[in-house]
């Protein structure tokens, strides 16, 4: 039976809609995705779609689900549409629970510190550079846990690839454009950063980061 096309609500530049796309893109399912405007994130219709007014949001008419969050996102299609592992380790092993973890990380530690040097280097009303001093090191701290992990390793789980990596992808694109010089991944953080070049390599996430330039570069 063909599948329908998943509805995917993001924003052509917000890093989390790009990455559930990978994950869609990598399990190889159809989808369309539907750019929301900021301004338009807590109105009507998407206000009904996700009553907590952020992206992304999937509608599933496969399954008649809508959700919202990108970590509960990018855990249904795993659990949904990778019945062959294709992505993700299989159930009842180590390498099933340690993959969560490192999206539960990706989710509570890159995303939201990655996000808040972002806001206080580009948003805020005023220069606090307390603030970005302390969210510039919470990157340095973060990719330094996943350099130390990586370390003879070409990849978080079991040493082979999975949709733990890819959650980490989109929010390094931010790096150069936000940083400046202030970090250097190849030579701060050699591994983390041959890591993240091997992902970019893959064509899935390959295609959605080529999108996602040529979507920066239009705005």
């Amino acid at each position: 039976m063909s599948l329908k096309p998943i509805i995917l609500h993001g924003h052509q530049v917000g890093p989390n809609p790009w990455k559930v796309a990978m994950i869609i893109e990598e399990l190889g399912l159809p989808y369309e995705h539907k750019s929301v405007p900021f301004d338009m994130i807590k109105k009507e219709p998407f206000i009904s779609i996700n009553p907590n007014g952020r992206l992304p949001a999937i509608e599933d008419p496969n399954t008649g689900i809508t959700l919202w969050e990108s970590g509960a996102i990018i855990e249904y299609l795993i659990e949904t549409y990778d019945k062959d592992n294709k992505i993700s380790p299989k159930a009842d092993t180590p390498g099933y629970f340690h993959a969560k973890q490192w999206l539960h990380f990706q989710m509570s530690g890159q995303g939201p510190y990655f996000g808040q040097f972002v806001w206080f280097t580009r948003y805020h009303p005023e220069k606090i550079q307390s603030a970005q001093d302390r969210y510039l090191n919470e990157i340095r701290r973060v990719t330094g846990v996943l350099d130390k992990v990586l370390e003879g390793r070409k990849y978080l789980v079991d040493d082979k690839y999975s949709y733990a990596d890819a959650a980490f992808v989109q929010w390094y694109q931010i790096i150069p454009f936000v940083t400046g010089d202030a970090i250097d991944l190849e030579k701060e953080f050699p591994n983390a950063n041959a890591w993240l070049q091997r992902l970019q390599e893959r064509p899935a996430i390959a295609k959605c980061l080529k999108a996602y330039r040529e979507a920066l570069n239009a705005n």
